[in-house]
């Protein structure tokens, strides 16, 4: 095939990139959609490398479609992103489309080349380079550690209901707290009873919840330093915690500004209605869709308000008294917060400390 200095012609180019753990399969076409090559390119910044330099190879490279840029393509949509490459999210193929043409790595990369082309993909990325991205690391290792500290509570109540009547005596009638600090002060050095070995159990169990309940405390820390830097308006947003204000941000990225606009935002929580008309019939239904942890987050300032926001209560007794139902007045709320809280979400400012991503004029000076 001859390249752009053969040929001397300039063509403009797009790719598509299938992403794997350690390899990634890259396909590029022509602006009237040909196949010109695939390759494969280690995940690594070596392979980043090769592979911007391959697709730049065959023309002017235009837009790069990846799967899983919140994935194993998320280094890559950064390297390429940060080099003045526009990048675009690619969904996994249509299941009718590989059923017809089968199932292979080259296949999946050509596909994403072609849903860019084609205008089906056109997500941009979240840029993973801010203090948002920070926030949700901290918080993937705080929701981590809180299921942990609750599957050793569950197995402490557990060991405590089959244990000898000597150790559960001394648990009984106590607080879950006192339960901790008893158990995690035993030391037993005989386990080949059944009593010695109930004490040895309960005391690891025990142990290792209080290390769990000092993790989630530091994190807990961690995570609300962040958002007071970054998010002090929206945390001082009525119904608003730490807790589902970093929600919210974490469900916007780094990026907002790729959200044109706040009904996109409700779209992605998951609180838009989506219309369902049909002649003469004029309705909505419910959005199952988005990021349903978002929604919860819009839930709970939602139920807070309702028992503590004077013109939330006005609105619920106005719409009760036009017939809706908890669930529907819940919705429109649901809705409403997502609208009066975007404006805060799209203004994080990027804390001290932390460099903001370059911008593409910073990367071409």
């Amino acid at each position: 095939m001859p390249t752009i200095a053969q040929s001397g012609v300039a063509r403009s180019v797009l790719g598509g990139v299938d992403t794997h753990k350690e390899v990634h399969v890259a396909a590029v076409i022509d602006d009237l959609g040909r196949i010109l090559a695939t390759a494969e390119f280690s995940a690594t910044r070596h392979g980043y490398r090769r592979l911007l330099a391959w697709l730049r190879g065959f023309g002017e490279l235009v837009v790069v479609g990846v799967e899983g840029c919140d994935s194993w393509g998320a280094g890559l949509a950064r390297y390429l992103s940060a080099r003045g490459v526009r990048v675009v999210e690619v969904n996994r193929p249509n299941r009718q489309h590989r059923r017809r043409r089968g199932k292979s790595d080259p296949v999946d990369a050509e596909a994403a080349a072609r849903a860019v082309l084609a205008g089906e993909a056109t997500v941009i990325p979240k840029t993973g380079t801010g203090p948002v991205e920070a926030l949700r690391q901290l918080r993937v290792a705080r929701a981590g550690a809180m299921k942990a500290r609750t599957a050793a509570a569950n197995q402490l109540h557990s060991l405590i209901d089959t244990a000898p009547d000597p150790v559960r005596a001394q648990l009984r009638d106590v607080t879950f707290k006192k339960k901790i600090t008893v158990a995690a002060g035993w030391r037993p050095t005989i386990t080949a009873t059944p009593e010695g070995a109930s004490r040895y159990a309960l005391a690891s169990v025990a142990r290792r919840w209080r290390d769990l309940a000092l993790e989630i405390t530091e994190l807990d820390r961690r995570i609300k330093t962040i958002l007071d830097d970054v998010a002090a308006p929206l945390v001082a947003v009525h119904g608003v915690g730490y807790d589902t204000a970093g929600q919210l941000l974490v469900t916007a990225g780094d990026n907002p500004d790729r959200l044109r606009h706040e009904r996109s935002y409700a779209a992605l929580c998951g609180s838009s209605p989506v219309q369902v008309s049909s002649g003469k019939t004029d309705r909505h239904r419910l959005n199952r869709g988005g990021d349903r942890h978002a929604n919860s987050a819009l839930w709970r300032i939602v139920i807070v308000r309702m028992t503590s926001h004077q013109p939330t209560k006005d609105y619920i007794a106005r719409r009760t008294a036009q017939g809706r139902t908890k669930q529907e007045i819940i919705r429109c709320l649901k809705r409403y917060v997502a609208r009066e809280l975007f404006p805060h979400i799209n203004n994080v400012i990027t804390p001290t400390g932390i460099e903001p991503a370059p911008t593409d004029q910073q990367i071409a000076a």
